[in-house]
């Protein structure tokens, strides 16, 4: 496993520490919790931005989504 050091301001070290306490968890397990849900946002928001800047893109209007699902 790979160690990274990360500085942290004293309020969010704070809070940290009081939460880690208070659920008898690692401070470790909430920061890899949190950079893994926000590492999975940020991919899925790149993905969106790609699949939005390509050329061969096909879109469909509001109204055309809901006549193809049959919803009017």
């Amino acid at each position: 496993m790979h160690v990274q050091t990360v500085r942290l301001p004293y309020d969010l070290a704070n809070r940290l520490d009081k939460l880690a306490k208070l659920t008898q968890r690692s401070k470790t397990s909430f920061i890899r919790e949190a950079l893994e849900q926000y590492l999975e946002a940020q991919e899925d928001i790149e993905k969106s931005l790609a699949r939005i800047r390509d050329p061969q893109a096909e879109w469909m209007d509001h109204d055309e989504v809901k006549r193809a699902l049959d919803l009017d």
